[in-house]
């Protein structure tokens, strides 16, 4: 007669599959290899690989994101983050894995892009002493910002709060619990044309303070609204600046570029084109330009002077 799961059984089991063998959890909750692979099968927990060292990469998936894994998580994760991911062939199938000390390096390198709020405790087995950390900087971002999906209501509410032309971006995201950006792309989305106004700065100018509190964060994987919410600026204005010196708005990139550094440290040079459009290089890099031309044009002169000679 087969033996009832009892609510401890099918706990240990969830938080065991995939970091230790088949073989021990049978051992500890005594029962046979094949009852457990057909409770973990009913339980949807993904295929097993016999070994506590790694994880399938759908099962990095659900723990992160409690989705399986897809071709956007294949981009994102794996092309542009350098996701070190491996093939394992057991019998005759071939699985995609990722080993565990591999994945937790690469996911602290990422934790700004990762949301450790939506991960588990332990779903991956032992987990590093950051990443409790992070969970809670998460769940607090994630309480100052919804990232659910619009609804109709919010719609109809944007649309009046636009249309009253008084409230900047800042104003609309606290009023709607929603990012800066997330409020331009419900904009772009919605073809809506009245925007916020532009937020009046002047009474609260940027400071050295301000530059050493927005690489703190960074350095700790603290999200841009609550690095935001320290300064007294909007999260876009946080964002602005960290682009305009690092020439990115990712938090795990400028991390790495400002290493052990300060603000400013490591930033790299603007190509032409970006210098264009940064606030700070636009009028140095237009007078070169121009100086380019009239240099140009003056030798062409020559030349052809020198043609007609």
């Amino acid at each position: 007669m087969n033996r009832k799961w009892t609510k401890e059984d099918v706990e240990y089991l969830k938080e065991k599959w995939g970091n230790v063998s088949i073989s021990s959890i049978a051992k500890k909750l005594n029962r046979s290899v094949n009852a457990v692979k057909l409770k973990a099968k009913r339980l949807g927990l993904g295929p097993m690989l016999e070994n506590g060292s790694y994880v399938t990469l759908n099962q990095v998936a659900i723990a992160l994101t409690g989705r399986n894994f897809s071709s956007y998580y294949k981009k994102s994760w794996i092309e542009n983050r350098g996701m070190p991911v491996h093939n394992k062939k057991v019998i005759n199938n071939t699985f995609k894995i990722i080993y565990l000390d591999e994945f937790w390096k690469w996911a602290e390198k990422n934790r700004s892009f990762l949301d450790f709020s939506k991960m588990e405790p332990l779903a991956l087995g032992k987990e590093p002493e950051w990443v409790n950390e992070q969970r809670k900087k998460d769940y607090k971002s994630n309480a100052l910002q919804r990232k659910d999906q619009w609804t109709p209501y919010e719609d109809d509410k944007l649309r009046y709060l636009l249309k009253q032309q008084k409230y900047g971006y800042a104003e609309v995201a606290d009023i709607l619990h929603r990012s800066e950006g997330a409020i331009q792309r419900r904009c772009t989305d919605l073809g809506i044309r009245d925007r916020p106004i532009k937020a009046d700065t002047g009474g609260n100018p940027w400071t050295d303070d301000m530059y050493r509190i927005i690489t703190k964060g960074i350095k700790n994987g603290d999200s841009y609204s609550l690095i935001a919410n320290r300064i007294g600026k909007s999260e876009k204005a946080v964002r602005g600046k960290v682009y305009n010196k690092y020439l990115t708005e990712s938090a795990d990139k400028v991390r790495a570029m400002i290493g052990d550094g300060q603000w400013g440290d490591n930033a790299p040079e603007p190509k032409v084109k970006q210098a264009l459009y940064l606030s700070h290089t636009r009028g140095a890099c237009r007078k070169s330009l121009t100086d380019l031309v009239e240099l140009l044009k003056y030798r062409t002169l020559c030349m052809m002077k020198e043609v007609h000679k």
